[in-house]
């Protein structure tokens, strides 16, 4: 068994997640992590639990203005995310579990993690968690407190499903 955990992230705060998550994973199966912008095409993977995560922007999943944005006010830009990976992709069969960060407060509706989670589905793979959300303290971050620790116990908890 094996596991991949890909996202998208400018300010680092849904990497940092991700490897948290794929710590998570790891004493129970072997994990990776990767930029969307990196990671193969999702018909091309083989593993037993796809793991798939991004900042909420603009109530939903980043797309190129959003990510332009971000890297105007100083964020890493992007050359294409989730959103894209995902529209790219043929169907797969897949065990999948996706995750989001999201502001705090105001606590706006939303979520990446929800809109990846209906992408997956429409491609034909098969949610083994609701989508997570972790938070982070205004647009650009820190994550806030304890996020870091519950996303390697979420983690921890996606390898106890029976998928």
């Amino acid at each position: 068994m094996s596991a991949l955990v890909v996202y998208e992230s400018a300010w680092g705060n849904t990497r940092l997640v991700a490897e948290a998550i794929c710590d998570g994973l790891s004493p129970h199966l072997p994990a990776e992590v990767v930029a969307a912008h990196e990671a193969p095409p999702l018909a091309d993977l083989h593993v037993d639990l796809l793991v798939v995560g991004a900042p909420t922007h603009a109530f939903g999943l980043p797309r190129d203005g959003t990510r332009e944005d971000a890297h105007a006010r100083g964020g890493e830009l992007i050359p294409s995310g989730v959103r894209e990976w995902l529209d790219a992709a043929g169907s797969a069969s897949l065990a999948v579990a996706t995750f989001d960060t999201h502001v705090r407060h105001p606590d706006l509706p939303g979520h990446a993690g929800r809109k990846a989670a209906k992408k997956l589905r429409k491609l034909g793979c098969h949610p083994v968690a609701d989508a997570e959300t972790f938070y982070v303290d205004g647009y650009e971050g820190p994550l806030l407190p304890g996020e870091l620790e519950r996303a390697r116990a979420w983690g921890d908890g996606l390898t106890r499903g029976d998928w």
